[in-house]
């Protein structure tokens, strides 16, 4: 029985990861049938598949969604936006700031919605100026996928990572006493950002005036703000990170909804319909599929072919862990990547006789998180900052978006990799 379950997961997930490659449109539908799939075999019981959900970091997700909503439709970060074109002394910096703006919102806000947020103002400055948007808008979207990965809410890898690892919110700044995951992003955004100016040098004109945007109201910020604080805050007395942060997140989204419903902003249904519960449903299913490999022994036997591969060489193990990590989320979904691969690098170090696996998991993070800027189709973001373009007659070929993402990745991987390496290693 052991070996038909073992057999029949490791199938389901390997077709379940082909599907996501080939149907990307449909991949939540398939980490669903995926996980149903499992459960209609008897690999896994039913209670194992709600237990193999980290139900805490569904939590965050969906609350945070609530929040970023009411705060994209208070019209405050394109305010924020407007006004720091604005006071630009010149194009290439009214362009670096915007991408340091969506940085900055990306942070706290799913990276789709950062560059919904900030991309129309790219494309009013660029109208006005008579210039091709086509690097700006690149440059929103991978600046996007980089500052995601800097804290807790800000991506769903990070999140991800969290929960696997008990991080808190705080944990992303200090952990265990030393220097965490946002400066190693932040390591490699300085580097990247010397990237980006290279793209952007030429465009030395004087910006033009950009009419301010009307700001609907403050409230959603403060919300955004109290909700940053609250999980800070929370780090203290849920040290275990299992939910605390979730109802605190699920707490500021309802609040989030009402507020919208008394504003009459909206419909109930109406806004709940229009929420990214594509993704939700596909981490659900994610993680009962990784709940399957970890049942059935497969996350210790990959763990030691990786291992015995590298020969107990701590180095030369975190080399190839952010290398692969790079290449494959290049083109295929970090998520479901991602989730695999926390208990391999965890166990992996166990095998190599490290103490610690945080330099494992760091430098897994850093390479799935950011390896999706190299190609149009490696992070969500990517596709929708290249559809906006291609709805404005601007196609974006596959080499024209390597030729741009790939030094930016290498810059921001190879700077973020070699700090978490000094500080973890």
């Amino acid at each position: 029985m052991a070996d038909y379950q073992s057999v029949v997961s490791i199938v389901v997930f390997i077709v379940a990861y082909v599907l996501f490659i080939v149907l990307p449109k449909y991949r939540t539908f398939v980490a669903l049938g995926g996980a149903a799939a499992l459960l209609a075999s008897l690999t896994l019981s039913p209670l194992a598949a709600f237990l193999a959900v980290n139900w805490n970091v569904m939590g965050i997700f969906i609350g945070t969604l609530f929040v970023a909503d009411v705060f994209i439709e208070s019209r405050v970060p394109a305010f924020l936006a407007e006004k720091i074109v604005d006071r630009a002394p010149s194009v290439k910096w009214a362009m670096l700031f915007i991408c340091a703006l969506v940085s900055f919102i990306s942070a706290f806000v799913e990276n789709v919605a950062a560059v919904l947020i900030v991309a129309p103002i790219a494309f009013a400055l660029a109208e006005k100026l008579k210039i091709n948007p086509v690097k700006l808008i690149i440059g929103i979207a991978i600046c996007s996928n980089l500052q995601g990965t800097a804290t807790l809410i800000g991506d769903p890898p990070s999140m991800l990572l969290g929960g696997y690892a008990k991080m808190t919110f705080m944990d992303f700044f200090v952990f265990h006493g030393r220097p965490s995951i946002f400066f190693a992003v932040e390591i490699g955004a300085l580097a990247s950002f010397i990237v980006l100016y290279f793209f952007f040098r030429r465009h030395r004109q004087k910006v033009k005036t950009v009419p301010v945007e009307k700001v609907r109201s403050w409230i959603p910020t403060f919300l955004l703000v109290g909700l940053v604080v609250a999980l800070a805050v929370s780090s203290f007395f849920d040290t275990g990170f299992s939910y605390a942060a979730g109802i605190i997140s699920m707490a500021a989204g309802i609040f989030s909804l009402v507020w919208k419903l008394i504003r009459r902003e909206g419909k109930f249904f109406a806004t709940l319909k229009s929420l990214d519960w594509d993704t939700a449903g596909f981490l659900a299913g994610i993680f009962i599929l990784v709940g399957g490999l970890t049942e059935t022994g497969w996350v210790d036997k990959i763990a030691a072919a990786l291992a015995q591969l590298v020969g107990g060489n701590v180095f030369a193990g975190f080399v190839l862990i952010v290398a692969c990590s790079v290449l494959i989320s290049a083109f295929v979904d970090n998520v479901p990547y991602l989730a695999a691969m926390l208990p391999v690098a965890t166990v992996m170090a166990r095998d190599m006789g490290v103490a610690d696996a945080s330099v494992l998991l760091f430098g897994l993070l850093i390479g799935a998180s950011l390896g999706g800027n190299i190609t149009p189709i490696g992070a969500s973001a990517n596709v929708v900052a290249t559809g906006m373009l291609k709805k404005r007659g601007y196609v974006v070929r596959f080499p024209e978006f390597v030729g741009m993402g790939l030094p930016f990745t290498l810059a921001a991987v190879t700077a973020g990799a070699a700090f978490v390496w000094l500080v973890w290693g």
